[in-house]
Formats: C-alpha cells, structure tokens, sequence
C-alpha cells in the first residue's frame, strides 16, 4: 500500500485510536461500565452500536471538513453550529481534563506499580513526553500516533490469543450464556452503545488535523467508515478476554491488571504496560494538539503565527490543573464524569452532525448554514 492511500483511508483511523484508547478501553474499566455489566452477550451488542455511531459520525465529519477546508474543531462547529460553537468548546475542555486525569493516575500507577518508581515519576514523565511530541508538530504528531498503534495492535493481538488459549473455554461459556448484568450507566445495551459512542466520538474533530490528506468525497466517507472499525478493534479484543473473568472482574478498578496477573507472566505484563504508558502518551498529545490547532487557527486569522514554545507549554498547563482531579479516583471519573458529559455531546455534535450537516452535504450547498465556501 502506498503511503498516499495510507493517510488518506487509514491515518484518521489510527489517529483516532490513539486519541480514544487511553479515555475509552485503556484500562478495560471504561468497557466494564458500558459494556460488560450488561452481560458478555449484550455489551457486544453495544459495542456494534457504538461501532456504528463512531463510523457514521466520522464518515460525515470528515467530508463536511474537506469540503469546508476546516481542519480544527473552532473551525468546523463555527461551520456547522455558527456561534453555538463555543458548548462544544466548553464540554471539550471538561473532558480534556477528565481524561488528562485518568491519564495522569494511570500513568502515575503504572510507573509505580510496574518499576517500583515513584507515582510523580510516571506524572512528569508523561507531561516530558506529550511536550515534546506536541513541540515537533503535526507531522511527527501523525507518524507516531500511526506508528505506535501498529505496535498496540501487536500486543493487543498477542493478548487476545494468549487469553483465548488459556480461557477459551471459559470465554466461549461466558457468551453461550447470553444473560445480562444490572446494566451500565444507560441501563441497556443499546443506551450504554450510544452513550459510550456520544463522549468517545467527541474525539473525531480532533483528529479533523490528520484528515487533510483526503482529496474526494469518496476517500473522506471510506475514511470515516473504517475510523469506527479501527478505532473500537482493540477494545474488542479486550472485551472478549475480559468475558470470560465476568462477573469477578466487573468489581476490579483497573480490569487490565486482573487480567495480566491472570495470565501469569511477568515479561508480558512489562510488556504490556510500556505500550499502554505509550497509548496516555497517544491521547494526551492527540487532544492537547486539538485545542493547539484551534489556537493556531486563531492566531492566523489574526494575520500572526503561534509560537513553538506555546505547543508544549500548553501540554503543561493542562496536565498540571489534571493532575489534581486524578485524586477523584479513577472508578468516579469514569462513571460519574464521561456519563455526565455524554447527553451534552449527543446534543452538540452527534445530533447536529448527523442531521444538518448530513442536510448540507445532501443538498450540495456552496453555502453552510453560517458561513459561506
């Protein structure tokens, strides 16, 4: 495959997971609130839904971008809301630094837990890590989300296979059961897929910067239809280990340990968690580099150009303010500020999207509704 065809169907995907994975099935507790409580058979229900949320939101996004030559999210929703952008603005930020928080306990834990160093090693580590990335720009930014989702793809696989070896059995009965949990945050499969879909699918205008290769419409729909299979693909491997630890592992904080310590080799583990300190680092640049770009649009239009330093200093300044929500606890964090954040979404972009923007794209308009060509 040429590298052209790669970055036009493939990289908004990749980018995307690596925006996702670390607020959305990093730790495998994000899959347990959503999914899993609804019982193995049921949360795979829901994880098609939010599949097919993620792909079809994307799908149209991304030509809605190409289309409008809008590539940061301050642009597109002055596009598609005109001056209502500004909710999206403010329910991304929440969000930032909710996942900022997860990211920076994980992190924390990891390095902790896994080498034996202290929690603010794997803090400062992180924020170190994130600056940089996000100094070298967009490129870069683009190569190694890229890059090391092929890696995570790898250890995922190997995971997968590996649990499926020892647990087989008890994977296939979980399913052959069906049955269903109390129900996660929604109350059903369905609820909890879209729910799950609305907050995660928030991550799509972020990665609107590594969209600007694609030329046609159809290489923006093609790329949004497999930035949903992409992106939930490794979750679903997870998902599937998981079930066959169900219902125990629902009342484990962070699944992902469980189920190393189950597998029993401490190679792997250290494996695995240096690839999952890889994706905070993913998720973390990814978004910080969203609200870079929006700045960076700012600037432009100001007939000016935002400075280097500015980049990483930004990284800074929110892993920092994040840094003091990690104290809430990963479980809560999770359960009460994603399920919070998600109806607002649904409002600001999912619904908007996937009715006026579809409206505009149908009619075939030189016009948005707020702006023109």
């Amino acid at each position: 495959m040429r590298w052209s065809t790669f970055q036009r169907y493939l990289l908004p995907g990749f980018v995307f997971q690596s925006v996702v994975i670390a607020g959305g099935y990093g730790t495998g507790r994000e899959l347990v609130e959503f999914f899993l409580t609804n019982g193995p058979l049921r949360g795979l229900l829901g994880m098609l839904a939010s599949t097919v949320v993620f792909s079809v939101v994307a799908a149209v996004s991304y030509e809605l971008a190409r289309r409008f030559r809008t590539y940061d999210y301050r642009s597109f929703f002055r596009r598609l809301l005109g001056p209502g952008w500004v909710l999206f603005e403010i329910c991304y930020v929440l969000i930032l630094f909710i996942v900022l928080a997860v990211i920076a306990a994980a992190a924390g834990s990891i390095v902790h837990e896994t080498f034996g160093l202290p929690y603010a090693v794997g803090v400062i580590g992180i924020m170190s890590a994130v600056g940089i990335l996000l100094f070298l720009g967009s490129g870069p930014i683009e190569s190694a989300l890229a890059g090391w989702s092929m890696v995570l793809y790898t250890v995922y696989t190997v995971f997968f296979v590996w649990s499926f070896m020892k647990f087989g059995d008890q994977i296939t009965a979980a399913f052959a059961r069906g049955g269903g949990g109390p129900g996660g945050p929604g109350g059903g499969w369905l609820i909890d897929g879209v729910r799950y879909a609305a907050y995660n699918v928030a991550a799509v205008p972020v990665v609107l910067f590594a969209t600007r290769h694609i030329e046609t419409r159809k290489e923006a729909i093609g790329a949004g239809l497999l930035t949903g299979v992409i992106g939930i693909l490794p979750g679903l491997l997870f998902y599937i280990a998981m079930a066959g630890h169900y219902p125990e592992i629902v009342e484990r904080a962070v699944p992902a340990n469980y189920l190393l310590e189950q597998l029993g080799s401490r190679p792997f583990q250290l494996v695995f968690q240096i690839v999952l300190f890889g994706t905070l680092i993913e998720t973390g640049t990814g978004m910080i580099h969203a609200v870079n770009e929006r700045i960076a649009r700012a600037f432009e239009e100001r007939g000016s150009r935002l400075p280097r330093l500015a980049r990483p200093a930004t990284a800074i300044i929110f892993l920092t303010l994040a840094t003091a929500l990690s104290t809430v606890g990963l479980v809560d964090l999770i359960a009460k500020g994603y399920g919070t954040l998600t109806w607002f979404f649904l409002a600001i972009y999912v619904i908007p999207v996937l009715t006026l923007g579809v409206w505009i794209l149908v009619i075939g308009s030189r016009y948005s509704v707020f702006g023109s060509r």
